[in-house]
């Protein structure tokens, strides 16, 4: 699709320039079939009023959480929510007091660093370290954390694309002790590797899941973010009206129309759109860790690259200046590295991935000779 004039976030920084722009995390494919056309029919009744919660959609989420993940809940677990990222910074606001420090992964995506830092609440950074090719939590340290009262989990993890597996989700569980879990899964319809489930953390466990808000939402996986519908699960009764108090009196507005009803279509009808997509998501993966040029950790899950350029001085200026436009490292917590969104056409990742080798190979012949 071209996306030149449609408002897009990602396209109309670099409107007008040839620039490939790689950076926001949302895809270049048409939402599936079956959400433009629910879409289409709530367009046609021309009836666009408010709208609670439908509880197609509660049931919806219901049996597809059982259907996964084998994790049975009450329908009355789920809280509505516009979008994940306001999950994130309501979660900071209404479930950590003033002074109570939190931990954020390290590196991570940004929101989750400034849910607590414009709470504000003090917080802390949980390092993950590159262990068999894969992005992974440094155990000794959480050994020192004894006194954070709430951790961020990413999960699957963005920018470094690993799916946490039920042991490695089990020994966080037990090293974060009686910490307040807000877990971000966004990304849990996006596995690039067969044979490696998404596991909920509050699925492993009671125990764990009463101290636990599950953030999730359609709209990463089926490319409708702006429709804005995403829910959290929280089991515990007493979290969960301190969480839902503000969405109940509408201080956070509510999931829009068009989110409930594209909501609804994806999980009901948008299966085999969601099992294409991955397939050629996978050939998209596989084409930028065999061409990039550059140290990166395989990625498992989500549509995003995580690209170690040391080796490179100003790297993504240089990329840049080749017509390639990036995601920052800093903005995840390490600036050595750039994030690379391979959600898109083939032929126009390979026009990038082209351009990125130039670069490369550019700065290599102008850097100084020892």
């Amino acid at each position: 699709m071209d996306r030149a004039g449609t408002w897009s976030t990602r396209w109309e920084r670099y409107a007008g320039r040839d620039v490939i722009p790689l950076w926001v995390a949302d895809s270049d494919f048409r939402a599936p079939p079956a959400v433009l056309e629910a879409l289409a029919e709530r367009i046609r009744h021309g009836v666009l009023g408010y709208t609670p919660p439908p509880e197609e959609l509660r049931q919806a989420i219901v049996e597809r959480l059982a259907r996964l993940y084998r994790w049975r809940i009450d329908p009355a677990a789920i809280v509505f929510l516009p979008g994940v990222i306001a999950g994130l910074h309501h979660a900071a606001r209404v479930l950590v007091a003033p002074g109570e420090k939190v931990l954020v992964p390290r590196p991570v995506y940004h929101h989750l660093r400034r849910a607590p830092e414009l709470a504000p609440r003090p917080y802390g950074e949980a390092p993950l370290v590159l262990q068999d090719g894969r992005w992974v939590y440094d155990e000794d340290f959480f050994r020192s954390q004894s006194k954070a009262k709430a951790f961020y989990l990413c999960n699957p993890q963005n920018p470094g694309g690993t799916i946490f597996r039920r042991a490695e989700l089990a020994r966080l569980a037990e090293l974060t002790g009686d910490m307040l879990i807000v877990s971000d899964e966004i990304h849990c319809d996006l596995l690039l590797d067969p044979g490696k489930p998404h596991v909920p953390i509050a699925s492993l466990d009671p125990a764990i899941s009463r101290r636990t808000v599950t953030l999730m939402s359609p709209n990463k996986a089926f490319n409708f973010p702006a429709a804005g519908c995403a829910f959290a699960v929280i089991e515990d009764s007493v979290l969960r009206k301190k969480f839902s108090a503000e969405v109940d009196a509408h201080v956070m507005p509510s999931s829009s129309v068009f989110g409930y009803v594209a909501a609804l279509a994806a999980y009901r009808d948008g299966q085999d759109w969601l099992t294409a997509q991955l397939e050629y998501l996978r050939g998209n993966r596989d084409l930028v860790e065999k061409t990039i040029g550059l140290p990166m950790a395989h990625v498992e899950a989500t549509y995003l690259a995580w690209i170690d350029c040391s080796s490179l001085e100003n790297a993504l200026e240089l990329f840049l200046k080749n017509g390639v436009a990036l995601s920052p490292g800093a903005q995840f917590g390490d600036q050595r590295f750039v994030r690379l969104n391979f959600g898109t056409q083939r032929a126009l990742l390979k026009k990038a991935l082209e351009r990125i080798s130039t670069s490369i190979k550019t700065a290599s012949t102008q850097s100084p000779r020892g």
